[in-house]
């Protein structure tokens, strides 16, 4: 019998009725766009240029940390960054409520994931970031998280080990995570004064879009507290010689506007195994929705785990070596 998610109660017309509540007229046309951790939709608006509608999940965010991310994506905007920042209405609220849910709404833009393989794209989005991280250091976070090992990292191996983890491969697991950690601990005790700002947390390319020479950053729904160097390593590709190549470049647009700390690209390894860790505990928490279980089919079966230990593997070796170096 299939369990009802919170998320089946968006229903067509529970969302105009959403949206209707805040004073817009929809034409009936609504298009799902692809998220996983919220649900968003493309939503026609009558006499007016189609929105985005974004539902979040329930009880992910708390009230004050949501509107701490559309804080910091206002701010972006006032200091004339690119930002895909929330709709609000005449009395400047950008967070609203229909029933059991927290929603917002976004201008539609168009555009492509940018091309990171040109030097020049990788010099003007350092060029941007830099801006971003200097808005970024201006002030604090209070309700939102920090990276950090415990959530990041030992949180998601308890999680898996919970029972994700087939039994033929849950010792090696185990071992292999606990080396990981001990390293990562170690990497991050000598980095304790490296200084933190706010962030936007997940800065990949698919949360850029470009266009007409253009680039918008999107989607700040895992802003938080983190070292700078965690919007920049995303960007990177290929192997150490061309990493440094690239990263050098972020690097000279970003010190235009912020001083970059160069003794950050020590927890470059530590932040992607973090991230490694933190997705596949991600979908695990998430497997009750049905949405996932479609999405991954791959995730509960045992060639995925073999593999997954190995790019851990990988990943301790990698940590063993040295950090990466501006040219």
């Amino acid at each position: 019998m299939h369990k009802v998610h919170p998320f089946d109660t968006l229903t067509p017309d529970f969302l105009i009725a959403a949206i209707e509540s805040t004073g817009a007229v929809c034409d009936g046309r609504m298009f799902p766009l692809n998220s996983y951790e919220n649900r968003v939709y493309q939503i026609g608006i009558e006499a007016g240029e189609p929105i985005i509608a974004k539902f979040y999940r329930p009880n992910r965010w708390s009230e004050d940390q949501i509107r701490e991310e559309h804080e910091f994506c206002f701010e972006l905007v006032e200091a004339e960054l690119p930002v895909i920042a929330p709709w609000k209405n005449t009395v400047n609220e950008s967070l609203f409520c229909y029933g059991d849910f927290r929603f917002a709404l976004f201008p539609r833009r168009g555009g492509h994931a940018p091309e990171l393989e040109s030097l020049d794209n990788l010099f003007a989005i350092g060029r941007l970031m830099g801006r971003m991280h200097l808005v970024g250091a201006s002030k604090s976070f209070r309700a939102r998280p920090v990276l950090d090992v415990q959530s990041y990292g030992r949180e998601s191996v308890e999680t898996l080990l919970e029972g994700f983890i087939p039994d033929s491969l849950r010792e090696a697991y185990e071992s292999l995570a606990n080396d990981l950690l001990k390293a990562i601990d170690e990497v991050f005790a000598a980095q304790a004064d490296t200084p933190l700002l706010r962030i936007h947390g997940d800065c990949h390319a698919g949360n850029m879009l470009w266009r007409d020479d253009t680039m918008h950053f999107v989607d700040f729904d895992d802003a938080r507290t983190g070292p700078a160097v965690q919007d920049l390593w995303m960007l990177l590709s290929g192997d150490a010689r061309e990493q440094s190549a690239q990263l050098s470049e972020i690097v000279s647009g970003y010190e235009e506007f912020f001083e970059f700390l160069p003794r950050q690209l020590a927890l470059v390894e530590s932040l992607r195994t973090l991230r490694i860790m933190h997705y596949v505990a991600w979908i695990a928490r998430r497997w009750q929705d049905p949405a996932f279980p479609r999405a991954f089919p791959w995730f509960n079966t045992e060639r995925f785990w073999g593999e997954h230990i190995l790019t851990l593997r990988e990943q301790l070796a990698a940590l063993a070596e040295p950090p990466l170096r501006l040219q």
